[in-house]
C-alpha cells in the first residue's frame, strides 16, 4: 500500500496504515520501535535513541566498543524490528570484495554473464567486526553507502531500499585490526559506543535467558513502506537559517582547533543536519532547536576529526576526541 505523508494540527501524520488505512502519529510508530528494541538493550536508552536517529536519516551507523557489550545485538534488534531482509557478514582477514558485492559467472548454456548478488543486497546488512578485513574489501564498502548501488564488471546495480549498514568493531587496540580509512569512516552518519550496563541492569541480562533468546523473540513493528515514510517525514523537518548558521560555525570550529589535524567535512555537516532533522521529529517536532543540534555533535562528529597529538591511538582518535568536541560545542553561542 502506498503511504502518504500529511499534516493535521501543525504536526505531520502518515496516512494509509495497516490494511484499514487511516492516519498514525509518526511518535506512536517510532515509540514502538524504540521499544522494541529496548526489549533486547537493556538500559541504554540514549544508545537506542542514537542508533534510531541514523534510521530515520537514512544514514550508516558504526558501533564501536569492546566485546562482549551488545554490539551485534543492538544491530540485530534494530533489523528484527523492522519487516525488511537482513543478512549479516563475518569479515575476516582473508575475505575478497566478491564475497561482499557478488559476482559474475559465466554461463555456459546462455553463453553469457549471471550476475549473483552478494550478501549486501539487502535492506540491512550486519558488517560484523568490520575492522578485521582489509582496506581492499573495506572499500568495496564505498559505493554502497555513498549511493546505494555496486559497480561489477562496468554494470551497475541498485540495492535495496531502504538500505543500512550496521558495521561493528573493536577498538583500534586490539591486534589484528585494519584501521578504518577516512573516506570510510566518513560515509558512517554516526559512531556510538554502548558501555557496561548499569548494576541493576546488567543483573537482568545476567538473570535473563540470554541475549540471544531476546533479540530471536523480537517481532517486526515496523514495515519498510513504513520506516521509508518516517525517514521522509525526518527529511521534513524545518531548519531556520540562523540554526544552519550555528551549525556551521560547529564545524569551521573543528576545522580551526588547535588540537585537531583534521576537521569536519562538508558531508559530515550534512550529515549533522540530519541527525538534529531526525532528534527533532523522536521528540514530536516538525522543528529543529538548538539542544538538537548540540546533542548530535559528538556521535557525528567524533570518528571525522584526528588529534595532533601522536599520544593517542592509531589515527588519533580516542575519547580526548570527545573532550575536544565537548569543548567547542560549549564555546560557540548558541543562537537566541
Amino acid at each position: 500500500m502506498e503511504l502518504k505523508i500529511s499534516e493535521k494540527d501543525n504536526g505531520l501524520e502518515i496516512e494509509g496504515q495497516g490494511e484499514q488505512g487511516g492516519h498514525k502519529a509518526p511518535e506512536r510508530l517510532i515509540d514502538e520501535l524504540s521499544r522494541n528494541v529496548g526489549s533486547a538493550i537493556i538500559g541504554k536508552a540514549d544508545v537506542i535513541r542514537h542508533a534510531l536517529i541514523t534510521l530515520l536519516s537514512a544514514g550508516h551507523l558504526l558501533i564501536e566498543d569492546i566485546p562482549g557489550v551488545g554490539k551485534s545485538t543492538l544491530a540485530h534488534a534494530i533489523a528484527r524490528s523492522v519487516g525488511g531482509s537482513f543478512m549479516r557478514i563475518q569479515f575476516t582477514s582473508d575475505m575478497l570484495p566478491s564475497d561482499i558485492i557478488g559476482v559474475s559467472v559465466y554461463r555456459k548454456a546462455g553463453e553469457d554473464f549471471e550476475f549473483i548478488p552478494g550478501p549486501i543486497f539487502h535492506n540491512f546488512v550486519l558488517a560484523d567486526e568490520i575492522n578485521r578485513t582489509s582496506p581492499r574489501t573495506q572499500s568495496a564498502l564505498l559505493e554502497a553507502m555513498s549511493d546505494g548501488r555496486v559497480s561489477v564488471e562496468n554494470r551497475t546495480y541498485d540495492l535495496e531500499r531502504p538500505f543500512m549498514i550496521l558495521a561493528t568493531q573493536n577498538p583500534l587496540e586490539y591486534h589484528g585490526t585494519y584501521p578504518l580509512p577516512e573516506s570510510q569512516l566518513d560515509r558512517f552518519m554516526m559512531t556510538i559506543e554502548i558501555g557496561y550496563p548499569e548494576n541493576d541492569e546488567e543483573k537482568k541480562v545476567v538473570t535473563s535467558q540470554g541475549i540471544g533468546s531476546r533479540v530471536d523473540g523480537l517481532r517486526p513493528v515496523l514495515t519498510t513502506a513504513e520506516l521509508m515514510a518516517l525517514q521522509s517525514l525526518a527529511d521534513r523537518v524545518t531548519i531556520e537559517d540562523t540554526l544552519v548558521d550555528y551549525l556551521m560555525r560547529l564545524v569551521k570550529a573543528t576545522r580551526g582547533s588547535k588540537y585537531l589535524r583534521l576537521g569536519v567535512s562538508t558531508r559530515g555537516a550534512i550529515f549533522l543536519k540530519r541527525a538534529a532533522k531526525a532528534a527533532a521529529l523522536i521528540r514530536g517536532r516538525g522543528f529543529v532547536v538548538p539542544d538538537d543540534i548540540k546533542e548530535m555533535v559528538l556521535p557525528v562528529f567524533s570518528h571525522r576529526v584526528v588529534l595532533k597529538s601522536s599520544s593517542v591511538v592509531p589515527h588519533g582518535r580516542s575519547r580526548e576526541a570527545r573532550n575536544v568536541l565537548m569543548e567547542i560545542t560549549e564555546s560557540v553561542p548558541v543562537p537566541l
